[in-house]
This record gives structure tokens, C-alpha cells and sequence, in this order.
């Protein structure tokens, strides 16, 4: 099926215009201003053959087999690129799964997704790597890839990875869900000297952490300090956070390697990053998450273990200072470290059970439209553009000619009350929730196929694998 999304308002390249753009054989095929819009001939059923202008993209547009979407008064953007989620795959497909979170990844706009390596077994070598492309072949509505996890044993698998067909390396210089701490350094300058593509790195240190445990556990145990979700700020501190990110920075700047630090939480972090320079010539780069940018330490009261994530979130002046940052370039991408557990896993007594990491990945859009005031340019260059950038990926990430037709529509008149009734994510529950945004996906193609379209998933097709244009 080919299709004509007539009269969208395009968000796309710092513009925004009124135009229709057809979409054939799964590629842009031509975009059309509203000045150069010729009229519907009502008596054309066939059209003509040849180039794609204007006039062809309409005739073709009147075809059986092109089905023609009204899009007056709503809005046309990239398909979301998320460059950082956790789809649980394989191994803890108790909460999560490829099939799941991608459905409710195209449910918000999320065409394409990078997924990280701690699963069970842990994505650490190329054989592994691989199984988790084949099962995304077969499940994933939205396009895929797949990071390498970094060990501390592992350096002669990272350096067979092919940076044309991969996304990048992760590495944990901090402990999360699977630890793959790689805490050994010699082991961490082979992989910033030999890494043969971009490495993504959580960044929090460890010993900052150790010490800061115990402390709490010493107070907890002579009545000075409560172990509920509000200490975690204060074991997982700033300055766990700057100490690691400082260090992954320097080791970067000192053997040239492309490095992503993932979702900054921290104000002090952000003085690491330059804006200085186009962001296609940066080799470190950062990246932040909507909760940073929507929660904050006030929150920890009501909304309890549901905002326990890895970095913490912190503080009201951290909170505002990430959003100066998302305008002043000292951000380069949102990704959204959609990382489910069952309400089981985190609502416990204890602070020390409770799993850190929530699901966010289908209203990633519409909090960071509230977060921003509706700024949808900002938000498509920093969830659509800038991770095509930064990862070198062919041909997506733009509304342009002979590109991947990956789009959303999003309408910013139609408000809704984020509800867990309504979630897509296998473990059924948000942190969002009774939460009222003004913005809503109504529809998300994925290399030309109409995925979702109000709430209705057409699941005919399949996402596809990413590829890099890296030498």
C-alpha cells in the first residue's frame, strides 16, 4: 500500500510548512508544498508513469492502491529515533519483550529503538548479538538495533563488531540491572583505544556509591535515616555521576574515541559537553531522559519506587538546567532508558529490592511537549534528527525525498489522561499515570506501512534492521 498524507503541517530541518507528501514502496517519495499543490482531478484513476513531481504525486495519489490521509491542522514529523531502552529480550520476557514494548514504542511515534545488552544471557558476544537480531526480525514493529556489552573479559568480541550494521558499545562504569560492571583499567583504555564504533556509556562511580550505601545503612540502623525511595538521590549522588563522567570524558578526549554519555541527570555534568561545534563533528556527546526533565527530588514523596532509576533523579535546579540545556546544545539526543519491571518487582518495603528503571517509552513525545512548552522543532531535533546525526544512520531520521518514509502525526489539540489501563508495555503500569498531556500520536508509519492509526495497530509488516554509514 502506498499512501498521500494530505495537508500535514511538516515539522522537519528547523522549518515548518504546510505540505502532502506521498509515500510509495516504503521511501518518501515526494513532498509537496501547499503553493505547489495542483487539484484532485476526481476523473484521474491511473495517473501516469515516470519521475514523481507534484503533478504525478497527486494523480497517483487517486489510485486503489493508495490510500489518502486527511492531515489538515495536524502535525508531520521523523519517526522518533530511541537510541537507549531495554526491551528485556531475552531472559526477562516476564516484563518486557521485542513484540510488546515495540508495539507500544510506534504507539508513541517510536519508529526506531537501540536496545542494551543486559539481558539474560548478557549481550557480550558476536553469536549472542545476532540471536537478538534474528528475534527482532520476527517480532519488532518498529526498525532495531542491538549494542554489545562491554565486559571486563570480553575486548576480542568488541573488536569484531561491524560499525556499519551495529549501533555502538555499551559500557557500565556503573552497576545497574545485569551489572556488567566494567570497573578494571586497563581494560577500560584497550576499549576507548580499539572500540571500532561509538561507545555508549552509563556513568556512575562506583565506589561513590559503595560508601554512600553503607553510610545510609549506618544511619538507617540508629534511626537518622528512613531506607525509603527519597535516599536514592543520596546514594546515587552528583558526584557519583561527575567523578564517572569525567573520567569516561578524558579517556575519550585522550585516546580520540566517539563517545555518547547516556542520560545525564546532573547540572555539574553538563560543563563536560561543548556546543561549540556542529554536533556531526563532536566526539562526545550527551544525552538526557524526559524523567530528568519531568520529575524531581519533590516527587520522590507521591510517586514513591515508581521514579527509583539509575542515575537518580535530583534535584529542582538539575531539572532546570537540563532543559536549558536541551536549547543551549550542551544535549545532543533524548533517549528514553525505557526499562520495564512488574509493579511486584518495585513496589516492595525495601528500598534495596525495589528495581530501579520504569516504562516510558510510549508517551516519550507528549511529556516532553509539557516538559518544553510544546517546543515540537526543538524536540525533532533532538529525538529525530540529532540521533540519525550521531549515530551515522542511512537514510532516517529526516523527512526527506528517498528516505525511509518512518513519520508520525501528532495532534496538539487532542489532550488525554495517561492512564495504566491504557498501556502497551507488557508490565502495565507508568509512573505517568493520572497524568493530563495535550498532545497525541495518531498515527506512525514504519518504512512506509501505516503501523498505528488511532489506537489500532496494523501489524502486517516488520521494523528492519538499522544500518550506519561509518567507515
Amino acid at each position: 500500500m502506498n499512501y498521500f498524507i494530505k495537508g500535514a503541517t511538516l515539522v522537519n530541518e528547523g522549518q515548518t510548512f504546510v505540505a502532502s507528501v506521498f509515500v510509495k514502496d516504503g521511501k518518501i517519495a515526494k513532498i509537496v508544498r501547499e503553493s505547489e499543490a495542483p487539484e484532485l482531478d476526481p476523473e484521474l484513476v491511473e495517473g501516469r508513469e515516470g519521475p514523481v513531481d507534484a503533478e504525478t504525486a497527486f494523480r497517483q495519489a487517486q489510485r486503489p492502491s493508495t490510500q489518502v490521509i486527511e492531515a489538515k491542522g495536524k502535525y508531520l514529523i521523523p519517526g522518533i529515533i530511541d537510541e537507549h531502552v531495554h526491551f528485556r529480550e531475552p531472559g526477562m520476557t516476564h516484563k518486557a519483550d521485542i513484540y510488546t514494548e515495540s508495539r507500544a514504542a510506534v504507539a508513541g511515534g517510536v519508529t526506531s529503538f537501540m536496545d542494551m545488552p543486559n539481558t539474560i544471557p548478557q549481550t557480550t558476544t558476536q553469536e549472542l548479538l545476532q540471536q537478538k537480531f534474528d528475534l527482532a526480525a520476527e517480532k519488532s514493529l518498529a526498525n532495531y538495533s542491538f549494542y554489545l556489552g562491554a565486559t571486563n573479559d570480553n575486548l576480542s568480541e568488541v573488536v569484531k563488531t561491524d560499525p556499519k550494521t551495529v549501533c555502538g558499545i555499551k559500557l557500565f562504569m556503573g552497576s545497574s540491572t545485569g551489572n556488567m560492571l566494567v570497573d578494571q583499567n586497563e581494560v577500560l583504555v584497550r576499549l576507548f583505544r580499539e572500540s571500532p564504533c561509538l561507545i555508549a556509556a552509563h556513568c556512575e562511580d562506583e565506589a561513590t556509591i559503595h560508601a554512600n550505601t553503607v553510610c545510609s545503612k549506618d544511619l538507617a540502623s540508629k534511626g537518622q535515616v528512613v531506607l525509603d525511595a527519597g535516599v536514592h538521590p543520596f546514594i546515587r549522588t552528583t558526584e557519583a555521576c561527575y567523578r564517572s563522567s569525567a573520567k569516561a570524558t578524558d579517556m575519550a578526549e585522550k585516546f580520540g574515541a566517539r563517545l555518547h554519555v547516556l542520560h545525564i541527570s546532573t547540572q555539574k555534568e553538563l560543563s563536560l559537553f561543548r556546543n561549540d561545534i556542529p554536533l556531526k563533528d563532536k566526539k562526545i556527546t550527551a544525552e538526557t531522559c524526559p524523567h530528568y526533565l519531568w520529575f524531581d527530588e519533590h516527587d520522590y514523596e507521591s510517586k514513591s519506587f515508581a521514579i527509583k532509576c539509575n542515575p537518580a533523579i535530583k534535584s529542582h535546579r538539575d531539572k532546570t538546567a537540563l532543559l536549558e540545556a536541551l536549547h543551549n546544545g550542551l544535549i545532543d539526543t533524548i533517549g528514553t532508558d525505557h526499562a520495564p519491571h512488574l509493579k511486584s518487582e518495585k513496589f516492595t518495603d525495601d528500598y534495596f529490592t525495589s528495581k530501579s528503571g520504569f516504562p516510558s517509552i510510549q508517551h516519550s513525545l507528549d511529556i516532553m511537549l509539557e516538559a518544553t512548552n510544546r517546543e515540537l522543532t526543538l524536540l525533532v531535533q533532538l529525538m529525530c534528527h540529532n540521533p540519525a546525526v550521531l549515530y551515522q544512520i542511512d537514510r532516517r531520521g529526516f523527512i526527506r525525498e528517498g528516505y525511509h518514509a518512518d513519520l508520525a502525526l501528532v495532534d496538539l489539540s487532542k489532550s488525554y489522561v495517561i492512564s495504566d489501563k491504557d498501556e502497551y508495555a507488557k508490565c502495565g503500569w507508568t509512573p505517568y499515570d493520572g497524568l493530563e498531556v495535550h498532545s497525541k500520536v495518531t498515527h506512525t508509519f514504519v518504512n512506509g506501512n501505516l503501523v498505528f492509526e488511532d489506537g489500532v495497530f496494523h501489524e502486517g509488516g516488520r521494523g528492519m534492521r538499522l544500518e550506519f554509514n561509518r567507515s
